[in-house]
């Protein structure tokens, strides 16, 4: 896969709203000292993480942590491989095998897995 200098996380469908699991990973990834972009569908913070919602701001991604449902992933896919992550992180809930074939044809490493277990485990 490719090699990154960045180690910036965009996390997609970022929510104010804390007992969302994108809100509780944009929390844990800065516990663990990750540098995190938030986007969402509105403006807002999680702590002192704004979350964006101008796709255009968005650069320089080595993760993708998505929690967005495969119902809403197609208005995502071009702008995600536009920003060639390393990997893209898809939580439960979020499984798209199609997209997969999509990453892995753009040399993205689609992960099935959860960003808060790969963290508290050491695997992030």
């Amino acid at each position: 896969m490719k090699n990154k200098t960045s180690n910036i996380t965009l996390v997609i469908g970022a929510s104010e709203n804390p007992m969302r699991y994108s809100n509780i990973a944009t929390k844990r990834l800065k516990s663990f000292n990750h540098e995190v972009i938030a986007l969402g569908l509105r403006q807002g913070f999680i702590d002192d993480v704004p979350i964006i919602t101008d796709r255009s701001l968005v650069k320089d991604i080595d993760t993708v942590t998505l929690y967005v449902g495969p119902q809403h992933q197609l208005d995502y896919i071009e702008f995600i491989v536009a920003l060639a992550p390393r990997r893209v992180i898809f939580n439960p809930g979020t499984e798209n095998s199609s997209f997969y074939k999509i990453l892995r044809d753009n040399n993205i490493e689609p992960i099935e897995a959860c960003t808060l277990v790969m963290l508290s485990t050491g695997e992030y």
